[in-house]
């Protein structure tokens, strides 16, 4: 697509962002399906540390099958509290807040996480969540 013309045939990629976030009670609940329709088949989730990079929708998939069974947390959601977009490039500030089932404990971190949006599907993914203060808030 030339320089300067929008591509008016997908959602930018603000909007795939926002539903991907906002489909998070359902990934949580097992219920998939609409939410990998927002994800290209080739995408790149940049884990980082000993995990490394995903890589794929199947891997994505794993990645939430393995967050929803059994999940140890309940009544989680996530509020972006800033979304700035760039060309193919959309990151959000964002607070995630949630209880822990065994303790009852309840959390609220902030987190960062980026998305390079490409026909209308997400195709590379870098996430940032305070995790120490996640670990103080319940206590591990």
């Amino acid at each position: 697509m030339p320089q300067g013309v929008k591509d008016t045939a997908h959602p930018g990629p603000g909007e795939i962002h926002r539903r991907i976030v906002e489909s998070y009670a359902q990934v949580l609940e097992g219920r998939l399906e609409d939410a990998l329709t927002l994800v290209g088949p080739e995408v790149v989730d940049h884990r980082g540390g000993t995990e490394g990079d995903h890589r794929g929708r199947d891997a994505w998939r794993q990645k939430w099958e393995s967050m929803g069974a059994g999940s140890a947390f309940h009544d989680v959601s996530v509020t972006i509290e800033q979304n700035v977009v760039s060309g193919d490039t959309s990151v959000n500030r964002y607070t995630s807040r949630g209880t822990h089932t065994e303790s009852g404990r309840r959390y609220e971190v902030l987190g960062m996480d980026m998305v390079r949006v490409r026909n209308g599907r997400i195709v590379e993914h870098w996430a940032l969540r305070d995790a120490d203060a996640m670990r103080d808030q319940l206590g591990r």
